[in-house]
């Protein structure tokens, strides 16, 4: 739900038991976490902890604090959520810096002044609005560099300010470099500048004010949460990807209501045969995903030696406010999938997933993982990639580039299968026949996956290291 009258939005939540970690984790971490947050309460005593980024849905960030806050919240912190708004031109901005950031030039060049103007005139305006909600004193974590722009007008105000950036590169390149300096006079006022990754962490910026935090998934949400084997077919089969498939197509919301699952997804391609073998990947449609190599890598160097087939599923095109490429993107993929053969077309499947109801669409996502044989994120860049821990909390094999935070998550031959060039078609298709041939390998794959993101990447390491985090900001003003 979102609750608003300007530019700014705010996103309502709810709460959430955090009992619910207690027997998943153990007793050890438990006793942390509950110290851990009983700490945080009492120093935001009085105050309100503001997140504040581009989108409530579509994007790793918006699933990652739809999930988080509930827990805090239930812990007795005031935790909110506000989402701000832009023009074209001010996402036109903000998406190629998305990219310069990875180390991708985009387009039509670097960024402008003008770019510049976009960039701030959409900050101040939404900054406006903010301002009549925050007060002195309290937290705001900034999330990306869409609202960065915000900074200095927050701590103006006196707010205590983190900034969150979930994207980078390991190896900076002058196009890195250019988004840099384009972003650090808005960081300035920060108390502290947190990255998924030590190698993420830019040069300008002071070391003291810099800090790691992995994000998270939260396996109690809708789209973790367990699925029997008939909800699974129910809902891929209601969906239009999975024919002759039994079963209610239902689901749990994150309320803990019972949901159902009602609307199709939009396909490039034929539904899937009910015995089908499922390779898959889920993600936005953004060109460092490579959809096109992972098709070409299928077709090339998986389907002449396996009788799996492949579906790429994302969002509706229409259902991500801030990546307007989307649409354009999808456009060049059927075009590609128009020029296969015909006996690849029948096993290739290009899947916009609906987002009307977004626990619906998370539930979707779900039963594709939990259905799919080998889960693939062949990424030319990637900040963390969170839908790799997503499969891999499904006990699922993984096979996926050695880029960014997702060499962070796989161990790999113990936890999943890693690809160290993300171009080598070979390499990836020899992988995922590897993960489809041996059913050894895939077991013990998707075992040690599941238990290797318990210890690391689920909501209490999250909340536990952003506690101590405000806490140490606070303490230092």
């Amino acid at each position: 739900m979102r609750a608003g009258k300007g530019l700014v939005d705010e996103i309502e939540t709810g709460a959430a038991p955090l009992e619910r970690f207690r027997r998943l984790v153990g007793d050890t971490k438990w006793s942390e976490l509950e110290q851990t947050m009983a700490g945080l309460e009492r120093v935001m005593h009085g105050r309100v902890l503001w997140n504040v980024n581009s989108t409530a849905h579509g994007g790793g960030v918006a699933e990652m604090l739809s999930a988080l806050i509930p827990y805090s919240r239930d812990a007795g912190i005031d935790e909110r959520w506000v989402v701000i708004e832009g023009t074209p031109e001010f996402f036109a901005v903000t998406k190629k810096i998305h990219s310069m950031l990875h180390g991708v030039a985009p387009e039509g060049g670097g960024l402008t002044e003008t770019d510049r103007g976009h960039y701030e005139q959409a900050n101040a305006s939404n900054a406006d609005d903010l301002i009549g909600l925050v007060k002195e004193g309290d937290v705001a974590i900034v999330h990306d560099p869409q609202p960065a722009g915000l900074i200095p007008r927050l701590a103006r105000q006196g707010v205590h300010v983190v900034w969150r950036c979930h994207i980078g590169v390991d190896e900076p390149n002058d196009t890195v470099r250019e988004a840099w300096r384009f972003l650090l006079p808005y960081l300035a006022d920060a108390g502290a500048c947190v990255f998924s990754r030590q190698a993420y962490a830019w040069e300008g910026l002071e070391r003291s004010r810099v800090a790691i935090i992995a994000p998270c998934i939260d396996p109690f949400a809708t789209k973790n949460h367990d699925l029997g084997h008939a909800s699974t077919n129910g809902i891929l089969h209601v969906s239009g990807i999975l024919e002759g498939a039994d079963g209610e197509a239902e689901f749990v919301r994150r309320d803990g209501s019972r949901g159902r699952v009602e609307r199709a997804a939009d396909l490039v391609g034929r539904t899937l045969p009910g015995d089908a073998r499922i390779v898959t990947q889920v993600s936005r449609w953004d060109r460092l995903k490579d959809h096109a190599g992972v098709v070409a890598g299928f077709v090339e160097h998986v389907a002449p030696h396996t009788n799996a087939h492949l579906v790429l599923a994302g969002p509706s095109a229409n259902g991500v406010a801030d990546d307007p490429e989307q649409p354009a993107i999808l456009r060049e993929l059927k075009s590609r999938w128009q020029a296969l053969p015909v006996e690849m077309q029948r096993r290739v499947v290009i899947a916009q997933l609906p987002m009307d109801d977004t626990e619906e669409n998370a539930a979707i996502v779900n039963a594709l993982q939990r259905r799919s044989d080998v889960v693939v994120q062949k990424s030319l860049a990637e900040g963390f990639g969170l839908t790799v821990a997503e499969a891999m909390w499904k006990a699922r094999p993984v096979v996926a580039s050695r880029v960014g935070g997702i060499g962070d998550q796989i161990e790999d031959g113990q936890s999943g299968l890693l690809i160290d060039d993300p171009r080598d078609l070979a390499s990836f298709g020899a992988a995922v026949v590897r993960a489809l041939g041996d059913a050894e390998l895939a077991e013990r794959l998707g075992e040690n996956a599941r238990r290797r993101v318990i210890d690391r990447f689920i909501t209490p390491c999250h909340l536990v290291a952003q506690a101590r985090l405000i806490s140490e900001v606070l303490s230092a003003a």
